[in-house]
């Protein structure tokens, strides 16, 4: 989530939020979710968050993996390390990044985000605690 540096530089992710993000979340009905690292807790977060009536999903706090972002995350880290040869340098890492992300089949995101609503169910069954994904 780009809030996410709001603390090095207030300005720089509401040139991105404002007019891309804002309206997509509103024009597609759609609610937030993050899990709860403290940028993305932090007031001026919140705060922002509130003025733009963006709604946020109620997330507990020790479920960060139930996020399908995460996974995704997972198999691009795999990719990386899979790489023959590992990048040696921060140019290679950004190289293989975009490459490897480009790759990753829209089939395995979509099912991760289908997979939500049962992430949800299950979470809300183990009252927040250990789930299976």
């Amino acid at each position: 989530m780009i809030i996410a540096q709001v603390h090095r530089n207030t300005e720089a992710p509401y040139k991105i939020l404002r007019p891309i993000v804002v309206p997509f979340i509103h024009d597609h009905h759609l609610m937030l979710q993050h899990d709860n690292a403290r940028p993305h807790v932090a007031r001026i977060s919140t705060q922002f968050l509130e003025a733009e009536n963006i709604p946020v999903l109620a997330w507990p706090a020790y479920s960060p993996d139930m996020s399908p972002i995460e996974h995704v995350w997972d198999v691009l880290d795999r990719r990386i390390r899979q790489r023959v040869p590992v990048p040696a340098n921060i140019q290679q890492f950004h190289t293989a990044t975009e490459e490897e992300w480009t790759n990753i089949r829209q089939a395995t995101i979509n099912n991760l985000i289908n997979s939500m609503r049962m992430r949800c169910v299950v979470l809300d069954d183990a009252n927040g605690g250990h789930t299976r994904y």
